[in-house]
């Protein structure tokens, strides 16, 4: 039995400023989706895009809720997210 994916929460920035996040079992494949215009419509209006952030999640359970606590908060928060002073890339319980 194979090992379950491991699942990422991702922030992009579009090229009209906005934030977008999302979750992925692959996020480097995922950009490449997104860029190719096929991952999502409100990125393909907003094109090109630039990964910023990566989370690692134990789950898609948990990569969804904690999607779905970023999205919740103020543009603000997320900048904070993504400020060079944090990793790129974080791993679980970071």
């Amino acid at each position: 039995m194979s090992e379950p994916a491991q699942w990422w929460v991702y922030l992009l920035r579009c090229a009209d400023g906005t934030l977008y996040t999302g979750i992925s079992t692959d996020p480097d494949r995922r950009l490449s989706q997104h860029n190719a215009g096929t991952a999502s419509r409100y990125t393909r209006a907003r094109l090109p895009v630039r990964m910023l952030w990566r989370e690692a999640q134990n789950g898609h359970g948990e990569a969804l809720r904690r999607e779905v606590a970023i999205k919740k908060l103020p543009r603000s928060e997320k900048e904070k997210l993504i400020s060079p002073s944090r990793s790129r890339k974080r791993g679980n319980g970071a």
